[in-house]
């Protein structure tokens, strides 16, 4: 994505997490995923993509920046995410968020070793 629309972008998963928790976090993920997909195929498509994404704030988002999100989340080649790809790229769109599971894990991995 180029750096005027990253620029314009706000990362707002963390305080979301620290906010809702795990479960509603992946809740409200979901209702994101439900609101940019293809209601006939039940997968977010190029199409549906560029048609809802100014409803998550993505409005400035160039033709090739939604394409580029579609490849870095489709880990399947079909072109299209489903609601797995979709989650798994907010996670790893979210630096800070992807940082604190990292020391989340690592905090619970210590735990479980040192007992």
């Amino acid at each position: 994505m180029d750096s005027r629309s990253q620029s314009n972008f706000h990362d707002l998963l963390p305080l979301m997490a620290e906010k809702l928790g795990g479960d509603a976090l992946i809740g409200e993920l979901c209702n994101g995923f439900q609101l940019l997909m293809d209601k006939d195929r039940g997968v977010i498509t190029f199409e549906s993509l560029k048609n809802n994404s100014a409803l998550l704030g993505l409005q400035d988002f160039t033709d090739d920046d939604l394409r580029s999100m579609l490849r870095e989340g489709d880990s399947d080649g079909d072109g299209a995410l489903n609601q797995m790809e979709f989650c798994v790229l907010m996670f790893r769109l979210s630096p800070e968020l992807m940082e604190q599971s990292e020391f989340l894990l690592d905090q619970a991995l210590h735990d479980l070793f040192r007992d």
